[in-house]
């Protein structure tokens, strides 16, 4: 792994396959580091022609602030975050600017698609193609978490290893595909692993206040001119999968792919598919 120095951010990234094939931009969610996207994975991208990028989001994992974190400021009277997806999709951008990528394929999951979507919106020649997994368009109607989902995501774990583990894997299980269930020591050993390499709650809170603070993308997202695919699972229980349907309905020409079976996270019986089809939108570009 490797360091960009970016405007107020040192961005822990990654890059698999050849420098002079297409640039693949993976964005991670809410408290994601960029060990969500799989090793395994993003190699299998890689094999099919890109050089694939993933990184720690501002808050999260080893991307760590050059200065103090922002506190939450008035505007108009109102207390916001220190930080939106607009800001978020600066980040992105200074990282291709830090890897000297003109522009890429973008594909994100969860929060990672919301800043992705916006990316996309804001910077329109830096995109190639857009891939929005497990999202919404950030419309207060559409992708709603389910009520014990909610609670869960708003209550801290408490202190201590074995305690965050343990919420981690309860979380885990709580938004994993029904039809593709995972092996728990398995699970219980990527929890673990992702505690190990950087817990950081309070950044956790700052990305959800981020979710929910930044204004709707809607209209934003009907310019999107980009070859767009949107990919929901059915069982989603943290973002309803009508708001990958929303996503789909707002950006003109998109393809939606609904999931049978799959909640709010990336099972590896459905790694071929996924590729399969990330790739396919990109090389849509390619044929434009």
């Amino acid at each position: 792994m490797a360091r960009a120095r970016l405007k107020g951010l040192e961005t822990e990234y990654e890059a698999f396959g050849r420098p002079a094939d297409p640039a693949l931009l993976l964005i991670a969610g809410l408290g994601s580091q960029l060990t969500w996207w799989p090793t395994e994975f993003c190699a299998q991208l890689a094999e099919c022609g890109y050089r694939v990028v993933r990184f720690d989001n501002r808050d999260c994992g080893l991307t760590v602030n050059v200065g103090p974190v922002p506190p939450r400021v008035r505007v108009a009277g109102v207390r916001r975050p220190p930080y939106l997806m607009p800001d978020l999709a600066e980040d992105a951008v200074g990282l291709l600017d830090a890897l000297e990528i003109e522009a890429a394929h973008v594909v994100g999951a969860s929060m990672g698609a919301m800043i992705a979507q916006q990316l996309t919106i804001d910077h329109p020649s830096r995109v190639l193609s857009l891939c929005s997994i497990m999202s919404r368009p950030g419309d207060r109607a559409s992708g709603r978490t389910q009520p014990k989902v909610d609670e869960f995501l708003m209550n801290r774990p408490g202190e201590g290893r074995e305690r965050v583990v343990d919420a981690g894997v309860a979380f885990g299980e709580i938004i994993a595909s029904p039809d593709h269930p995972m092996d728990p020591a398995e699970r219980r050993a990527e929890v673990a692993a992702a505690y190990d390499r950087a817990y950081r709650p309070d950044g956790l809170l700052r990305q959800l206040s981020a979710i929910y603070g930044s204004p709707d993308r809607t209209e934003g997202l009907r310019s999107v001119a980009v070859p767009t695919l949107v990919v929901h699972g059915e069982q989603d229980p943290l973002v309803n999968a009508d708001g990958g349907r929303a996503t789909a309905a707002a950006v003109p020409g998109a393809r939606l792919w609904l999931v049978p079976g799959m909640g709010h996270d990336l099972p590896r019986p459905l790694w071929p598919a996924l590729v399969a089809a990330i790739t396919a939108n990109a090389a849509a570009r390619r044929q434009d």
